[in-house]
């Protein structure tokens, strides 16, 4: 007997040996995992069996990390239904579908597969797919399932972020509830099919964060989205599906996306020389990130104070909430539409596009044609192209408010925005805070419009003239009485007004350097590119035209190498205007506001 017994238990012991080096990374009909065994990926990457998550004593089948510590789980199976004890098994049936199942048998999760099945198996890939095949067969098209197609909280390299058109697949991210507690959370991160395609982070049903939608080289609202040297990207859109993919260039690089249970959406990668994760970069940066938060049609620009403000055109809806840093209401235009008269577009650039679910696309057509559309619609708020590789292409139209906007630095978004017509003629626009933008205006009229366009022109051209003519007249005057009294020319240069209106974008507040007790000081660039400060002399002076004369004929005069060169001045009314040298590495502050008339 003794015999025997020890002949049993070396054949089971052989067996289990038999068992576990023909299936280190795969099990078959025949072959379960208990509680306490496990699988391993061919390369030894990852790891698959049961554990408890933190503090709890709840039991799950997942898939970790096999040679990172602590243990980092990068997808559950029952994480809706836990094993409360280490009964748990996993077992792959006759029909190609992996089940867990509890102590009495019961079953807690199943794969659900509807495929038919010839010998099927279950195998951990290297990648950390755990996939259901027939037999040998290893063409992903053919897999019986996968759970890349069943993503939990962690994007990994490789896997499809995104749906499938035909069967309706929506391959999305979805929290943990806690550190101890892998079941759903309130947070959620996947792309919505309403309008133009674009990343939502949702927190349940409300919009968190807004990636965009991607405009052929990055999702418009994830600037630093950029080709590197640590991990590739692909975004695929075809009549089949739409996903998101990125692959590593390194295979020995760790790095995987997760989805935080405090709803951030953040890249880690795994140092071996600390032994810890860090994060590699954060689609959600700062305040202007958070949807909304400047209302329709408000711009949120991180770096100025206060973030918010009106889009060019509008004004606040409630000027009272407003002043209490309270945007959530928005703007409203300062000029209704006016579709019939004629409405034309400004130009905003370095920007995130605002949300798309209301709008409608045309990947053929040019920006002009898109243009011409969206004018011809009167319910057309913007547009703008909806691919923005070799130059631009494609055709993407707004309707209705625009919300979730925000100014970027870099890697920002240009799209146009429909203006009532009175409202363009005095609109300067510049939209990012750190670099230079140009107002482009682009007015449709119909052919009774463009006759009505050429006589304005007319009458301005003949305004103008008449208005120079009397301005050099007055000019002239004033210099003959100063010389009848005897005091000396003023030997500088004239500037006009219209020139430095256009030199200063209408004093645009953007152009201002600063301002003292005297009035404020303006960048300028004339018409041949000479830049320009203007010394704008503050109205409630009393100085009379003929002092103010002779005392720029002082500073004239005046040679030393801390003064700025005095290139002019400009006399307009009661106006009083001084033309510097602009000295972009020197202290305008110590040379011009120094200089107090």
């Amino acid at each position: 007997m003794d015999a025997l017994t020890t002949v049993v238990l070396i054949f089971s012991y052989v067996f289990s040996l038999l068992r576990i080096s023909t299936a280190v990374d795969t099990i078959t009909v025949n072959q379960h995992i208990r509680d306490g065994e496990t699988i391993t990926s061919a390369g030894g990457t990852f790891e698959l069996g049961f554990f408890s998550p933190g503090d709890s004593k709840n039991r799950y089948l997942g898939i970790w990390y096999k040679k990172v510590a602590p243990r980092t789980v990068v997808w559950v199976a029952n994480r809706e239904s836990p094993l409360t004890d280490s009964s748990g098994v996993l077992k792959v049936t006759q029909q190609g579908i992996l089940v867990v199942i509890n102590g009495t048998n019961g079953i807690l999760w199943n794969s659900n597969s509807s495929r038919s099945s010839l010998d099927p198996n279950a195998q951990l890939l290297e990648s950390g797919n755990l996939v259901v095949r027939n037999g040998n067969d290893s063409e992903p098209e053919n897999f019986l399932w996968q759970s890349f197609d069943y993503p939990c909280h962690t994007l990994l390299p490789g896997m499809k972020f995104g749906r499938n058109r035909v069967t309706g697949l929506d391959r999305y991210l979805s929290s943990w509830k806690s550190a101890d507690d892998p079941s759903k959370g309130n947070f959620t991160y996947g792309i919505d099919l309403s309008g133009f395609p674009q990343l939502f982070l949702r927190n349940g049903l409300s919009v968190k964060f807004r990636a965009g939608p991607w405009n052929g080289v990055r999702y418009s609202g994830i600037p630093q989205l950029t080709n590197n040297s640590v991990y590739t990207f692909d975004y695929v859109s075809n009549e089949k599906e739409i996903y998101f993919i990125y692959s590593l260039v390194n295979s020995s690089v760790i790095m995987r996306l997760e989805l935080t249970p405090d709803g951030y959406s953040r890249r880690f990668t795994w140092t071996d020389q600390k032994n810890e994760w860090i994060i590699y970069s954060n689609s959600q940066r700062d305040d202007c990130d958070n949807y909304a938060i400047c209302g329709v049609y408000g711009i949120c620009k991180i770096d100025e104070s206060p973030k918010c403000e009106c889009m060019k055109g509008f004004r606040p809806k409630f000027q009272s909430n407003w002043d209490m840093a309270d945007w959530s209401n928005g703007c409203i235009q300062s000029t209704p539409l006016d579709c019939q008269k004629g409405d034309g577009f400004v130009k905003y650039s370095g920007v995130k596009l605002p949300d798309t679910r209301n709008t409608s696309f045309n990947e053929s057509m040019n920006l002009k044609e898109c243009a011409s559309l969206c004018l011809r619609n009167c319910s057309c708020t913007a547009y703008a192209n909806s691919d923005i590789r070799g130059g631009g292409s494609g055709c993407l139209l707004w309707f209705g408010e625009l919300i979730d906007i925000r100014d970027f630095t870099r890697n920002g978004q240009e799209f146009y925005v429909r203006m009532a017509a009175s409202e363009l003629a005095s609109s300067s626009i510049k939209s990012s805070s750190k670099k230079k933008k140009e107002q482009v205006i682009v007015i449709s009229i119909s052919i009774t419009g463009i006759v009505l366009l050429s006589v304005v022109l007319t009458l301005y051209v003949l305004k103008k003239r008449k208005k120079q003519l009397k301005r050099k007249g007055y000019m002239d005057h004033n210099s003959r009485d100063e010389n009848n009294e005897g005091q000396a020319h003023l030997e500088l240069p004239l500037f006009d007004l219209d020139t430095l209106l256009n030199a200063t974008n209408n004093f645009s507040s953007y152009n201002k350097l600063g301002e003292g007790g005297f009035g404020p000081v303006y960048k300028g660039i004339l018409q041949e590119g000479q830049e320009i400060a203007v010394k704008m002399m503050s109205k409630t002076s009393r100085q009379g035209l003929k002092e103010f004369k002779n005392e720029v004929e002082s500073i004239a005069k005046l040679q030393h190498r801390n003064l700025v060169k005095l290139l002019g001045c400009c006399i307009h009314g009661r106006e009083r205007m001084l033309i510097y040298e602009y000295m972009p590495n020197k202290s305008l502050d110590f040379f011009i506001f120094g200089l107090t008339l």
